[in-house]
């Protein structure tokens, strides 16, 4: 007879998702790298734009000079796709946070079960918060081009909203397994 494991397998992979996850979209909602903007006309060949959703920045590649809190002349702030992100990215943040929290009332390694029930809920929230950043992300993407850029400009992806995505994907999957504790609790019943 072997020794059961006090925490399970599933409650250990949420626990290490969810928080790398955190990171990655914590780091993606701040910095301000969701689309670089380069070769716009009548400015210097290696000059490129950097735009996130609450800064801009401009930064010449030959000297890596890096200038933020550049105007907004084009009113790309003002685009849905850019507002909802500032509004949705953040609640995402605290809502991994209580569930960082729950989810550690539930797990608590130093007691003799872990309390399921509140590991699951844990995972609900979540999966939750790991879907509230996915959407703008997902939708930023989507308009990506159809934001306003200067003309003849060439747009491309930015780090910030991969970390964004790979952040929401890794909370996802760790709520996902923290939800699998749901089947814990029937099994106890």
């Amino acid at each position: 007879h072997l020794p059961r494991m006090r925490t399970p397998a599933e409650m250990i992979v949420g626990l290490v998702l969810c928080p790398c996850g955190l990171l990655l979209t914590l780091t993606g909602t701040l910095a301000p790298n969701w689309r670089q903007v380069s070769q716009v006309r009548d400015q210097p060949i290696d000059l490129i734009l950097e735009q996130g959703i609450w800064d801009m920045c401009r930064e010449r590649q030959s000297t890596h000079d890096r200038l933020c809190g550049q105007s907004d002349e084009l009113g790309y702030f003002e685009q849905l796709p850019v507002r909802v992100a500032q509004g949705l990215m953040p609640t995402s943040l605290v809502l991994t946070l209580l569930g960082l929290l729950v989810a550690a009332l539930g797990v608590r390694c130093w007691q003799k079960e872990p309390r399921h029930l509140l590991a699951g809920i844990a995972g609900l929230v979540l999966l939750l918060s790991g879907l509230l950043s996915l959407v703008p992300t997902s939708w930023y993407t989507h308009e990506l081009w159809a934001l306003p850029a200067p003309a003849g400009s060439t747009l491309v992806v930015g780090y910030s909203l991969v970390l964004g995505y790979l952040g929401s994907c890794l909370e996802i999957l760790g709520g996902l397994a923290l939800a699998l504790s749901f089947h814990h609790c029937r099994k106890e019943r």
